[in-house]
């Protein structure tokens, strides 16, 4: 859009303007959803969709899909927008781009962007970003946990017009048909991808027709003005001052015994917010890493949801965010890193800039949530129909502890947006696997005053010979709880083969070979809780006990209530006892320590400007 037109629109008209924009994606998402053909796009919604200007720059996006995919959407639009300029892109163009040096995530999530023009001249861009099933590499499904290069995880394409001029450029076609393990899903994707950006293409031009050109560009650059200025005020609220917050993550998939160090910063100052990411891990040599956009997308999103969660995301959402990260880090890798498990690391970023947040903002921010990610897929050769066969799903677990409120549970992560499950009955339906059951996971909720969010338990049979991938995180540094709150439960999978008295328990897998008649729990984590347990209504710890969130040795050991096993009456006089201990306890911890973190204390520090946060972990 051209930045120096100065027309002003009238209120009415900006406000028509601003939702109808948000309203033809919202139609092209749904067009995307009813006609894609992999089931992690249509019944999960892996998937996001926008509106570019001619620069790159957001001008609305669609209310659903991943935030994480649509905080960065502009980079890959503005690598093509180098190698083609302005004038290298025609009606009918078609643009595949996944290369991870810009991107920055995982290769399934492809890029497909087409140009939009008005009168001769390029406007803008509708861009998708969707997660095909499969790009090649050395696992099906293309996320492995021990890749070490970024060329072990399939194909890349930089901006590639598979279509030019509205058709298909039939040798680049072959090049991805032979590619891929599974092309009639990809292609059937991106079909569906075409189809939602042509249909919210078409939008555009019928709103340019109707209220002329000037009136929409003019909307646009009053639609980021405002989200800028309100993103500033709500900054200026916030007291000046620097404050910090590290965590963890477990491993790299590679080196298992090698911890990987998340350290933020969040800099206030006046109306500007800044986020420095200086001293979190270099890059891993396996495949936990994102590239650049991928850490300035976590930064958007924990901006977002903590400042301005009821704007509409926009480029002016983000002007007065500043991101600091040095290159070569976790979250900045280079030189081909690998990115396979890119999503598991966002995570936890993000709950660490929460976490520093909590000192000065504590009612906008939870508690650390599972943060897991927990992606896992069954794959192999399916004998009934002689196909090759591969699920794709991330399990849902605990939020954590608001701030006067419990978790919600279960959701899916903080960058995962409105997506959702596979439901069970299509599972059964579509794979060799039997679907046993599906519940809460007690007591792994982090215990709080306000507790966390609870784990699930997902088990399934396994019907015929096939293997299994996934990955799980945060064991070693678990969902942290805030202000005397506990840490939840942790996650994984469960695996018992026939015959076999003794578990296996495992975080991660590749190419996990699965016989016949395995069963497969998969177990998710809860969120950290908020508050001393202590302090909880006891009548609201004996509600948990009956719906089955927490058990009577639970409601004991982490509450101080002594529940009657059959009856749910209270031993009032030795509750009360109980929990005086406790409290007790808490109190001696902090006299005979006062550096312990603040995160740890049931009331926070009445200064908290210069704190140096540590979950503990």
């Amino acid at each position: 859009m051209n930045a120096q037109l100065q027309k002003t629109v009238d209120p009415v008209t900006l406000e028509i303007i601003r939702n109808l924009l948000i309203a033809i994606l919202d139609e092209g998402e749904l067009n995307l959803e009813r006609t894609a053909f992999s089931r992690i796009i249509y019944e999960v919604k892996d998937y996001c969709f926008g509106l570019l200007d001619k620069h790159g720059r957001i001008i609305a996006q669609s209310r659903g899909g991943i935030p994480t995919f649509m905080a960065d959407l502009g980079e890959p639009v503005c690598d093509g927008l180098q190698i083609y300029g302005e004038d290298g892109f025609d009606p009918g163009d078609v643009l595949l781009m996944n290369y991870a040096e810009v991107c920055g995530q995982h290769l399934n999530n492809m890029v497909l962007y087409m140009p939009i023009h008005w009168e001769g001249k390029l406007i803008g861009f509708a861009a998708t970003r969707a997660h095909w099933t499969d790009v090649g590499g050395g696992v099906v499904g293309s996320s492995a946990n021990n890749t070490t290069e970024i060329f072990q995880e399939g194909i890349q394409l930089r901006s590639v017009k598979v279509y030019k001029r509205g058709k298909p450029d039939e040798e680049i076609m072959r090049i991805l048909r032979h590619n891929i393990r599974f092309p009639e899903l990809s292609f059937g994707d991106m079909a569906a991808q075409i189809g939602a950006c042509k249909l919210t293409s078409a939008r555009l031009l019928e709103m340019i027709r109707k209220y002329g050109l000037d009136t929409i560009e003019s909307s646009v650059r009053q639609i980021w003005d405002q989200s800028e200025a309100y993103a500033r005020q709500q900054i200026s609220l916030i007291p000046d001052g620097r404050y910090e917050a590290e965590s963890f993550l477990d491993d790299d998939g590679v080196d298992l015994e090698r911890t990987l160090p998340v350290k933020v910063a969040v800099i206030v100052k006046g109306d500007e917010f800044t986020v420095d990411f200086t001293g979190t891990a270099p890059q891993s040599r396996g495949p936990m890493n994102s590239g650049r956009s991928g850490g300035y997308a976590a930064a958007r999103v924990a901006f977002k949801s903590a400042l301005v969660p009821n704007l509409p995301p926009n480029d002016g959402t983000f002007r007065a965010l500043k991101v600091v990260l040095p290159e070569g880090t976790l979250i900045s890798a280079v030189n081909n890193a690998p990115l396979s498990r890119w999503n598991i690391t966002s995570k936890t970023v993000i709950d660490t800039i929460y976490l520093a947040l909590s000192q000065v903002i504590p009612e906008r921010v939870n508690a650390g949530h599972h943060a897991a990610q927990g992606t896992y897929s069954f794959f192999g050769l399916d004998r009934t129909s002689g196909r090759r066969f591969v699920t794709q799903d991330s399990a849902l677990g605990g939020w954590g502890a608001r701030h006067g409120a419990d978790g919600f549970s279960p959701l899916k992560t903080t960058t995962h947006g409105d997506t959702r499950n596979v439901p069970l009955e299509v599972e059964e339906l579509c794979y060799p696997l039997l679907p046993l059951c599906y519940e809460w996971r007690p007591d792994t909720a982090g215990a709080g005053e306000f507790r966390g969010g609870l784990g699930l338990r997902k088990v399934y049979r396994v019907l015929q010979d096939c293997n299994m991938n996934f990955a799980f995180e945060r064991n070693k540094c678990p969902p942290w709880g805030l202000f005397g709150g506990k840490s939840a439960k942790t996650g994984g999978v469960l695996v018992r083969r026939p015959g076999k008295a003794e578990p296996e328990w495992h975080v991660k897998a590749t190419n996990l070979r699965l016989e016949a008649g395995t069963t497969v729990e998969v177990l998710s984590a809860g969120g950290g809780g908020r508050g001393h347990p202590a302090k909880r209504a006891v009548e609201r710890v004996v509600e948990d006990v009956r719906q089955g969130y927490v058990t009577v040795e639970g409601a004991k050991r982490d509450y101080g209530v002594i529940v009657d096993a059959v009856t749910l009456a209270v031993d009032a006089k030795a509750t009360g006892a109980l929990r005086q201990r406790m409290l007790h306890a808490e109190e001696e911890k902090f006299a005979s320590n006062p550096a312990v973190p603040a995160v740890t204390r049931t009331v926070p520090p009445s200064s908290l400007s210069d704190l140096r946060i540590r979950t503990g972990c």
